[in-house]
């Protein structure tokens, strides 16, 4: 067995202990509210990994779909050696740009790829924002990408009280035309053809990343500039790749949300249907060790935690804000193996390169 198959091997025994000291304490902050922790995870278990039942594996499969892409956002990113937390205003701006079809009102046969493409685009640009800062400039973009997640926030909400507000619902926009939407792969569940097509870009992205030139122009950005400049890499331009694809590949989460999740189709009140999903994904980028296709199950495994809320609630009778707090616990502490291991792998590579960091 070789060295990097025993290094995963450990990784994931430290996920198992991760996730069994995140439930351990997720348990005493519920026992401590007066709640039981035992009938609480039967409730989230039950209504998140129950396979017996296919709305429940829906609704998790479902919830993870959003954060497969933004967790891909963020793994692209780190690839280049660069922090990227932008998904989430990314995505706001990637489902304001469905909306802003369904207000167009196309002819059926193009909506929903219009809608599709029009979210990835906006996306986009929302990504290449940022990135000109950071590759023109050099302004750090967790200052720059953290700022435009609240800007787009507010063009979210102004566009939903001003200009595409639903006239007889005024808590949400305007719904996706019938023609927009993504068909349900299990009928009265809110799991959509999004799933497959999150599991195919992943799948896409990992080639790009490991069978491409353009991947290979960011992976060897993120062994530093120096390294770049001297394999004839042009970084500025590189930078502006990861920002845009990142982009692209959180505008498309927002998309699809709004195309293929029931039973709104729309963007509620303070993006509340579709906010968190950015920020989601970097734990689940770094639970899959910013792989693209170690970051399905990785989603998989969050998008339960999100599922089963409200089976905490409905059998221990849970409070909401409890069962926040206890999924917060159990994400950070599924992060933590994740960030050790890729910080670890960082210390070699720069041991490798005698000191160099760029």
């Amino acid at each position: 067995m070789n060295p990097r198959t025993i290094e995963y091997f450990i990784y994931l025994g430290n996920v198992v202990i991760a996730i069994l000291i995140g439930l351990a304490l997720g348990a005493l902050i519920i026992w401590m509210g007066g709640y039981d922790p035992i009938e609480a995870y039967i409730g989230l278990f039950e209504t998140s990994f129950n396979l017996q039942d296919p709305y429940y594996i829906s609704s998790t499969l479902s919830y993870a779909t959003p954060i497969i892409l933004t967790g891909l956002t963020f793994a692209i990113s780190a690839r280049a050696g660069i922090f990227n937390i932008g998904a989430e205003g990314q995505l706001y701006m990637g489902a304001l740009g469905a909306v802003l079809i369904a207000a167009i009102n196309p002819p059926p046969l193009i909506a929903l790829p219009l809608a599709l493409i029009t979210g990835l685009l906006m996306g986009a640009l929302w990504g290449l924002i940022a990135g000109l800062f950071r590759a023109l400039r050099n302004v750090n973009e967790v200052v720059v990408t953290i700022m435009l997640n609240w800007i787009a926030f507010w063009i979210v909400e102004y566009a939903r009280t001003y200009g595409l507000g639903d006239p007889r619902r005024q808590e949400k926009t305007i719904s996706m035309p019938p023609s927009a939407r993504l068909p349900l792969l299990v009928k009265g569940t809110e799991l959509s053809t999004a799933f497959i097509i999150a599991i195919l870009v992943a799948i896409l992205i990992y080639f790009v990343m490991w069978r491409s030139k353009i991947g290979y122009y960011i992976r060897v950005l993120g062994a530093g500039v120096k390294s770049a400049k001297y394999a004839g890499i042009n970084p500025t331009k590189t930078t502006l790749y990861v920002f845009i694809i990142g982009g692209a590949l959180s505008g498309l989460a927002g998309a699809l949300e709004i195309c293929g999740r029931p039973p709104t189709y729309a963007i509620t009140t303070g993006a509340s249907n579709i906010a968190g999903f950015g920020f989601t994904g970097i734990s689940v980028s770094l639970l899959g060790l910013n792989h693209p296709l170690l970051i399905i199950p990785a989603a998989i495994i969050i998008g339960g935690l999100t599922a089963g809320a409200r089976g905490m609630q409905i059998r221990a009778k849970v409070p909401l804000e409890m069962v926040m707090a206890v999924q917060g616990l159990i994400i950070i502490a599924l992060s933590v193996p994740g960030l050790t291991f890729l910080y670890r792998r960082w210390k070699i590579k720069k041991a490798l390169r005698g000191g160099e960091h760029a």
